[in-house]
């Protein structure tokens, strides 16, 4: 038995198509942006909490007292070793 595909159905199919692929990404995107999120922060947002300058960041990077990760660039900071300096240096 033979079908005859037409234009609209292949329009049609490509719309699906293309919606379960953008919804897809979209979901992937989300959930690494909420993992990054949750314990990784990026250099400036480091630097608008904590109200420093890039290579006050750069040095505390080098002098490894934050963790950090390089990822397609960007380097990001553990959120918890910037909070527990934070802390640190409010009781000094």
């Amino acid at each position: 038995m033979n079908e005859i595909i037409t234009k609209e159905d292949l329009r049609h199919f490509s719309l699906e198509l293309f919606n379960s692929i953008k919804i897809l990404i979209m979901q992937k995107t989300e959930v690494q942006n909420q993992v990054v999120e949750q314990e990784w922060i990026k250099c400036k947002q480091v630097r608008k909490l904590m109200d420093m300058s890039p290579g006050s960041v750069q040095n505390l990077r080098v002098t490894q007292k934050l963790r950090f990760k390089k990822v397609l660039g960007s380097y990001y900071y553990n959120k918890t070793d910037l909070l527990k300096l934070f802390i640190d240096e409010r009781h000094k």
